[in-house]
C-alpha cells in the first residue's frame, strides 16, 4: 500500500497529530486493532526466539579498541523491549537498521521478575560500558519500546548515563505514566509507572546539564498509555523532540515502516532540520521484497 511522501508526514514546525474526523474514527479504530492483532499473533510465534539473551560479539583487541571510531562506524545502537516482553519485539526494527548500514546492534533482556526499574537501568549501565568497552566507541545510542524506553530514561537522567548515550528514541514509553490495564498494578514494576508514582516523580527533577538528545514517538491510538500524550517527553532541562503517529496502536510501534525509517533519520543526524526532507517512501520493514506493493500507511508530525 502506498504512504504519502514524508514531506507531508514529517513537518519542521511545531504540530499535534491530526485526529481522525468522526466519520473516519470507525474505521481508523478497526484498521489499528486489526493491525494490533496481526502483530501480537506474529510476536507471539517469535517470542520464544527471544527468550535466551543473545550473545555479545567477540571483544576487539586492545589495539583495536583504543583506536578512535567516530566517523568511521555509525555509534552501537542497544534496543530495550518493553514490559513481560523480550527482545523478539525488534527483529523488523533491527533488520532495517542493519539494512541501513548498522554494525553494532544489540538488545538486552530484562527478566520479567524484574521488580524495580531502578535495578534495571543499573543493569543497562553495566551493559552499556561492556558494549563501549567491546566497541571501541565512548557513546551508543538506545531504542526503547515502552518500559524499555523508561529504563533507559531513568540511567541517563539519575544515573549520569548522559555522559554514554548521545540520542535515547522512545516508543509508546509512559515517561509521565499510564493509568492502563488496572488490574496489572499488582506488579511493582506497573506501579512505578504509574502517575505520580515515585519514580515518574523523580523523573520531573531538575535535571541540568543533561546532554543525551531523547525522541519521543507517541500515537492517538496507544491502547497502554492513558492518556495517550503521557508518552510524551515534557522536561525544561532536557533536549527533546516529541513525534506523533496516528492510526497505530502501541505493539505496532516497533514494527511500522514510518517509525523505523524516522528512528533511522534520528540516530544518523543531530537535529531535526531535515525531518521535511526524508526519503519519500518508508519501506515494509517485514517485507522480503523491495517493491512500492509491499508499503504501509502512515501518518506522523513533529512537536
Amino acid at each position: 500500500m502506498k504512504i504519502p511522501p514524508f514531506s507531508e508526514l514529517f513537518s519542521p514546525f511545531p504540530s499535534v497529530v491530526r485526529r481522525p474526523a468522526a466519520w473516519e474514527l470507525p474505521v481508523t479504530l478497526l484498521r489499528a486493532s486489526i493491525l494490533e492483532m496481526a502483530i501480537l499473533a506474529g510476536h507471539l510465534v517469535l517470542y520464544p526466539v527471544g527468550i535466551a539473551n543473545e550473545r555479545p560479539a567477540p571483544d576487539l583487541p586492545p589495539e583495536a579498541a583504543a583506536l578512535p571510531t567516530e566517523g568511521r562506524s555509525k555509534r552501537p545502537v542497544l534496543l530495550l523491549h518493553g514490559f513481560v516482553d523480550n527482545r523478539s519485539v525488534f527483529v523488523l526494527l533491527r533488520r532495517s537498521l542493519a539494512r541501513h548500514g548498522w554494525r553494532h546492534l544489540e538488545s538486552l533482556n530484562f527478566s520479567p521478575l524484574t521488580s524495580d526499574i531502578r535495578l534495571a537501568a543499573e543493569v543497562l549501565g553495566r551493559r552499556i560500558e561492556e558494549v563501549c568497552a567491546r566497541t571501541g566507541h565512548r557513546e551508543v545510542d538506545i531504542v526503547g519500546h515502552s518500559l524499555g524506553g523508561l529504563i533507559a530514561r531513568y540511567y541517563v537522567q539519575r544515573l549520569g548515563g548522559d555522559v554514554r548515550v548521545r540520542t535515547l528514541v522512545t516508543m509508546g514509553t509512559p515517561h509521565a505514566g499510564t493509568g492502563a490495564i488496572p488490574f496489572a498494578s499488582a506488579h511493582p514494576v506497573v506501579r512505578q509507572m504509574r502517575p505520580g508514582s515515585d519514580l515518574i516523580e523523580e523523573l520531573r527533577e531538575p535535571a541540568p546539564g543533561c546532554r543525551t538528545r531523547f525522541v519521543s514517538f507517541w500515537s492517538d491510538l496507544d491502547q497502554v498509555m492513558s492518556p495517550v500524550e503521557g508518552a510524551r517527553i515534557e522536561h525544561p532541562d532536557l533536549d527533546t523532540q516529541n513525534v506523533g503517529v496516528t492510526g497505530i496502536g502501541h505493539l505496532a510501534l516497533p514494527v511500522h515502516p514510518a517509525v523505523a525509517a524516522g528512528i533511522r533519520y534520528v540516530l544518523e543526524h543531530d537535529d531535526s532540520d531535515g525531518l521535511a526532507e526524508l526519503i519519500e517512501w518508508a519501506e515494509w520493514a517485514g517485507s522480503a521484497a523491495e517493491s512500492a506493493g509491499d508499503q504501509a500507511d502512515g501518518a506522523i508530525s513533529v512537536a
